[in-house]
């Protein structure tokens, strides 16, 4: 073989791999990418009794209703909105639960892109129906889809024009006892689908695992990829037939004692006492001070520290989650 065939040979091969190469880098570029997901927007939960509702979030817990949306061609509320912040709120339903006894209606993640967003997950294969989503009455972009228990999970996309923008700075008074919702909390029956899903779909990231038996794990925390809220999972082999107050929304307080002895001190605190409990400050398995609430319909709400009780950092578990159920 002469000394020309081997050139062209050998730069025919190398002109075969840098195409393919490139192919490579276009088909990656080309497929759709995840937007930003920056934090919790909501979760919503449905009550029986509005009015009742109201005095635990309001009387009880200081924040304002920010505005409501009615069922259309009535004057009958169908969601109130609980401000915690510019970003964050709490959605009360007055529909009767789609999946008693689970009183948690959906909850929400904000993202920088909702179209992005739809492409991303249908691009992984995620059922993302058509038609599904668009400008919510409350004037921002939203689409819903279900994670693998079946959790009603939502992005939105703020709009300069929506509520929540026009309504920045407002209804946010002093007397409300967090200005943050630290994490949501919700029971899922398959860690390991739902590590995929959160994880390796949506890219969110492990923070800590924990449970109150050595051997057994109870809760993995995930943060969202591109901010500081995160959600619990909390882990059952099956999920259980009465969800108690397992799902959750925890609010960050700074200071436990100071937030405890604020609600005792309010006249609602003897409304609370008629369906709630005590406040009962006691440290997690996480190392840090919190205190479970209840709304009229049992709902928890859990206030929580940033920070571990005695300053160090509790290890995460290394137990094995629970194996899923087989029917």
């Amino acid at each position: 073989m002469g000394l020309n065939r081997i050139r062209a040979m050998y730069l025919f091969i190398v002109a075969t791999l840098c195409l393919g190469a490139a192919g490579s880098v276009l088909a990656q570029d080309s497929a759709p990418q995840r937007p930003q997901i920056t934090g919790i927007s909501h979760v919503a939960y449905f009550v029986s009794d509005l009015p009742k509702a109201l005095g635990f979030w309001h009387d009880f817990l200081g924040f304002d209703e920010s505005y409501v949306l009615n069922n259309p061609g009535t004057d009958k509320v169908h969601i109130a909105f609980i401000k915690i912040n510019d970003h964050q709120h709490i959605e009360l339903f007055t529909d009767t639960p789609s999946a008693p006894p689970n009183m948690m209606s959906h909850l929400c993640f904000s993202v920088s892109n909702v179209e992005q967003m739809r492409a991303y997950l249908r691009s992984k294969s995620i059922d993302v129906p058509p038609g599904n989503g668009g400008k919510t009455r409350a004037g921002d972009y939203a689409f819903e889809i279900k994670d693998p228990d079946g959790t009603l999970i939502e992005f939105v996309q703020s709009l300069p024009s929506g509520w929540e923008t026009q309504a920045a700075g407002k209804f946010q008074p002093p007397v409300r006892i967090s200005e943050a919702i630290y994490h949501l909390g919700f029971l899922v029956g398959n860690a390991e689908k739902s590590v995929h899903f959160y994880e390796d779909i949506l890219g969110f990231k492990e923070t800590w695992r924990g449970g109150r038996d050595p051997k057994a794990l109870s809760w993995i925390n995930l943060r969202v990829p591109d901010g500081t809220d995160y959600i619990e999972l909390m882990l059952y082999s099956k999920l259980p037939k009465t969800y108690g107050g397992q799902n959750h929304t925890s609010l960050e307080v700074p200071d436990m004692q100071k937030a405890v002895a604020t609600l005792e001190a309010r006249p609602a605190y003897k409304t609370y006492l008629t369906y709630g409990q005590p406040l009962d400050v006691h440290v997690g398995v996480n190392g840090k001070r919190q205190v479970n609430l209840f709304d009229p319909d049992g709902t928890r709400v859990e206030l929580m520290e940033p920070f571990t009780a005695d300053g160090k950092p509790v290890q995460s578990s290394t137990a094995p989650p629970p194996a899923p159920a087989h029917d």
